[in-house]
């Protein structure tokens, strides 16, 4: 019970977490400065050159080299041994492979690799550079998991594989992610650094101008390539290689060559397919995958008469046709990690091949002093060879024989040893002058070798020419195409639309919806889809490509793009304006709507039943962000009480409102400013207290008609009101009585036919005014217009019923 501690629950977490992450951030997820490593792609390399799996060898089951690297070095699962080896020999993924892989290693549609038991491989004879000199204690050695074997901390490294490979991981707290790049232009830019150790990154960059990613394609974005090397964050866009190709007639196709790094080109094409089965944007016809073992090529076959580049900047829009690739450049620098730039990694890799040429210069150097030291003895022995065989046949053993060597001639331990068991064949060809040569040899090596020790120019050339062998061995082109600027994608989503005649129609309690032609054409008006209680107020043949408005009577505006209306069957009810607008109140109702084709010049002109009016343009009108869930104000209202009684385009034309107590205001609208659709507008009459505005309208005929509440309906002659100006009283149209006193329900312009705006039908057999009376026992009354005899200003007119003054008018619509 001894070893039981109380500790806090607390503790005990942060304690294990932060073991685990540190674990984590140090030897799983994020390469080292210096070879661009991560822990376990270093064990999979050392681990195959020390069983001999090289490049100038046959291939070997993977399974084997998993395994060996398993049991030895790396004590995890063995599909992440064999998942990181697979994608070191990805030439798709890596800019230069480490390894070479026989068999099924995967695909850039993310096909998974075969089994390691169907794969063979062996190390790329790049990776043979990578693990050069490792043998001469260049790297520091640490015990493995099991204290059994020691394995490398870090690679010798002949070339910056860092920045070669580039890198990505995750890890607790950090992410890493370095793309690629061209290593003859990265050896450039050390070789520069080596000269000119504080060198600007300006300079540097004309050596190493940005990534060179495996897969090619277009970077765009010179500056955030700058800002990325000078602070290790930065973000470049990746866009694809495409062309475009005809094709018989006069039809175009596009075909992509090079896709971004790291994109699946499966979900691509498949991407693309959905666009073109979609119809989100019209124009292709065909999207086919017709890359072989020659290289990738997606070919998207276009209709006539299309326009590829609005095709093509919608697919690099919605697709990973294009894509944004984030600089994230974080490494183990000295067993930390640290976001670097471009510098900090070149001046990290040349300090550690300046250990690396020292350490190896030492070894050799020990080497070639010890061989001259036995070279020394050898030469001295010929020279007194038949005294060296006769002491040597007189000794008892061999240690006597050292001993005699040792005491009689002055041999040293090592050159005793070294005569003694010199085999005798080896007498037969001894040449002194071969080993004088080979002494010379030995002289002039150490010499070299005591230079690059001691000093560091020396040193700097030859760490220069081993990186330009490199180079010259393995250097290609760069494959990525550079693009200073990166270019704005823009879309006019008006040619996105595909173009199809449709009808649209709004109701009263808001319900909207777009009709086929089929669908419209095979019922007739009275069938339409909508509550008993609602009205029908706007139908129209109308174009997908064009707008729809809709006004309320709360003084909001709602804008629909007549193709995203829902497609509904003309008896059917059609989708309510709450479904989608979160601010439709459930008192809210459609005053007015239209079609357009844009947002131009026009002016509307609103009045409110409180007695304001105002004027303002359609162009202020224009599509605003969250249109699809929010209206906005076109008229502001003084209070809850009031409400838009009328909403209409004008031109210069003279407008009448009619009050409940029956004044009557005539005056022409160029009294009224225009101001912006938020504003409240100006007085429009000047009301009594109790009174309010029953009706407004435009003056286009010579006519107009009075309905009272308590059904009593008269025509009159517009010009009985003389021309005014605004926010005057006006002229009574009533003769007040002191029982039962009429008010004023409705009046309006009588026109002679229909070219009102809000309404039109096919059915057009009564070219006259009917007005449509209900009363509030449900009583349907039709009065046509044109029937009526004028009467005088004053009058109080006739009533439609003998009855209706009792019941009273419940609605009245012009139909």
């Amino acid at each position: 019970m001894s070893n039981i501690q109380n500790m806090s629950l607390e503790d005990i977490m942060g304690e294990r977490f932060g073991r685990y992450s540190k674990y984590i951030i140090q030897e799983r997820a994020l390469p080292d400065i210096r070879d661009g490593l991560k822990p376990v792609q270093r064990r999979i390399l050392y681990s195959m050159n020390k069983d001999g799996n090289t490049f100038d060898k046959g291939y070997r089951k993977s399974a084997k080299s998993v395994g060996n690297i398993m049991g030895n070095f790396h004590p995890h699962g063995d599909y992440s041994i064999y998942d990181a080896m697979v994608r070191m020999s990805q030439d798709w993924k890596n800019r230069e492979i480490l390894v070479e892989m026989h068999g099924n290693n995967g695909s850039m549609d993310g096909d998974p690799p075969a089994a390691m038991r169907y794969t063979e491989a062996r190390l790329s004879e790049m990776a043979g550079y990578l693990l050069a000199d490792i043998e001469k204690k260049t790297v520091p050695f640490a015990w493995n998991f099991d204290d059994t074997e020691k394995e490398p901390t870090v690679l010798p490294a002949a070339f910056p594989n860092l920045l070669v490979n580039g890198a990505t991981g995750i890890s607790a707290g950090y992410a890493t992610d370095i793309p690629p790049h061209n290593l003859a232009e990265v050896i450039d830019a050390v070789i520069y650094m080596i000269d000119h150790p504080s060198a600007k990154l300006e300079k540097l960059m004309e050596f190493l101008p940005g990534p060179d990613f495996p897969t090619g394609a277009i970077v765009q974005g010179a500056d955030e390539i700058k800002k990325a090397y000078e602070t290790g964050k930065g973000r470049v866009v990746v866009r694809s290689r495409c062309d475009i190709e005809p094709l018989k007639a006069g039809k175009k196709q596009i075909v992509i060559t090079e896709i971004p790094y790291e994109v699946n080109k499966a979900n691509l094409v498949k991407k693309i397919d959905d666009i073109r089965l979609n119809n989100k944007v019209p124009g292709i016809a065909e999207v086919r995958d017709e890359s072989d073992r020659t290289g990738l090529r997606i070919a998207i076959e276009l209709k006539k008469d299309s326009d590829e580049q609005i095709i093509l900047n919608y697919l690099y829009k919605y697709t990973d046709l294009q894509i944004n690739y984030n600089f994230n450049m974080v490494a183990i620098d000295n067993f930390t990690p640290r976001q670097v730039g471009l510098q900090k990694i070149l001046s990290s890799y040349i300090a550690h091949r300046r250990d690396i040429i020292i350490a190896r210069s030492k070894f050799d150097k020990e080497k070639a002093e010890k061989r001259l030291h036995i070279v020394e003895g050898l030469i001295r022995v010929l020279s007194i060879l038949d005294d060296v065989i006769a002491l040597i046949r007189a000794s008892e053993n061999k240690a006597d024989a050292k001993e005699n060597l040792k005491v009689s001639y002055a041999f040293t331990e090592e050159q005793a040893e070294a005569i003694v068991t010199l085999q005798l064949y080896r007498l037969t060809n001894t040449d002194i002058v071969t080993l004088e040569e080979e002494e010379e040899k030995l002289r002039q090596q150490i010499m070299t070798l005591s230079a690059i020790i001691a000093d560091e120019k020396t040193l700097f050339n030859v760490m220069k020419k081993e990186l330009r062998e490199v180079k010259k061995k393995f250097g290609n082109p760069r494959r990525t195409e550079l693009q200073k600027k990166a270019q704005q994608i823009q879309i006019d989503t008006a040619s996105l639309i595909s173009e199809e005649e449709t009808y649209v129609s709004v109701t009263k309690a808001g319900y909207i919806k777009r009709t086929s032609p089929r669908s419209y054409s095979a019922s007739n008006m009275e069938e339409v889809g909508k509550r008993d209680d609602d009205d029908l107020i706007f139908v129209t043949s109308a174009k997908t490509t064009q707008h729809l408005l809709i006004f309320t009577n709360l003084g909001n505006l709602i804008y629909r793009p007549v193709h995203e209306l829902a497609d509904i069957k003309w008896k059917d009810i059609g989708e309510h304006l709450s479904q989608s607008i979160t601010n439709f109140a459930t008192d809210e109702e459609v005053l007015y709507a239209e079609v357009l084709d844009q947002f131009d010049e026009t002016t509307y002109f609103a009045v409110t039943k409180q007695g304001q009016i105002k004027r303002f343009e359609r162009k202020e009108l224009s599509p605003w962000r969250t249109y699809k869930s929010k209206s906005v104000k076109f008229a502001k209202l003084k209070d809850t009480s009031d409400f838009v009684l009328t909403v209409a385009p004008i031109m210069l034309e003279n407008v009448i409102l009619v009050t409940e107590n029956g004044y009557a205001l005539h005056f022409p609208i160029e009294e009224v400013p225009v101001v912006g659709p938020k504003a409240a507008g100006v007085k429009a009459v000047n009301l009594k207290e109790g009174d309010s505005v029953a009706s407004a309208f435009i003056v286009n005929t010579e006519t107009m008609y009075v309905l009272t509440q308590r059904g009593s309906l008269k025509k009159m002659a517009v010009d009985q009101i003389p021309l005014g100006s605004r926010a005057k009283r006006g002229l009574l149209v009533l003769r007040e009585l002191k029982t039962k006193p009429h008010r004023v329900f409705s009046a309006g312009a009588v026109k002679n036919h229909r070219d009102d705006l809000n309404l039109f039908t096919l059915d057009q057999q009564d070219m006259n005014e009917c007005l449509q009376i209900t009363s509030k026992t449900g009583r349907v009354i039709d009065v046509n217009l044109a029937d009526l005899s004028l009467s005088e200003r004053t009058s109080n007119g006739s009533f439609v019923s003998d009855d209706i003054s009792d019941q009273e008018v419940y609605t009245a619509k012009l139909i």
